[in-house]
């Protein structure tokens, strides 16, 4: 009987919340380096894609990273929301898709860090290599 007189034990984390921290951890070299033109934009994380999707679509717009027909972010420029209020640029990170492709945590912190290149580099209208030199899409 845990309370007031035992201290709490350290709280179970559930796949949505290491997955949260682990973009995070992925993020944050990226938004120390580039801090001050990164600051108006906003990062998300989404379970499945809200978009629009076509069976066999391949090609995809710079603002989406995909493997194949899958999308695994997406860059959402500012704009105006349905109450005409102004809204801040957005990344969001669709968790389901990327969980499903890293084989481990290391594949997974891989992978997040080359979505967040790609999509911080059209966010900065520069191309990935000047965020990360070692940047190769596979």
């Amino acid at each position: 009987m845990r309370g007031i007189f035992l201290p709490e034990l350290p709280r179970y984390k559930t796949r949505s919340e290491l997955f949260d921290a682990r973009v995070l951890d992925a993020y944050q070299p990226l938004y120390e380096r580039f801090e001050h033109e990164l600051a108006g934009l906003d990062v998300a994380i989404d379970i499945v894609p809200r978009m629009r999707l076509n069976a066999g679509h391949t090609h995809w717009p710079d603002d989406v990273v995909a493997v194949g027909p899958v999308p695994l972010g997406r860059l959402v420029p500012a704009g105006v929301d349905h109450a005409g209020q102004p809204t801040r640029p957005r990344l969001i990170i669709f968790r389901r898709p990327v969980e499903q492709r890293a084989k481990s945590p290391f594949e997974l912190q891989e992978l997040l860090t080359l979505i967040l290149t790609k999509l911080i580099a059209v966010y900065l209208n520069v191309s990935p290599e000047t965020i990360d030199p070692q940047f190769t899409w596979e």
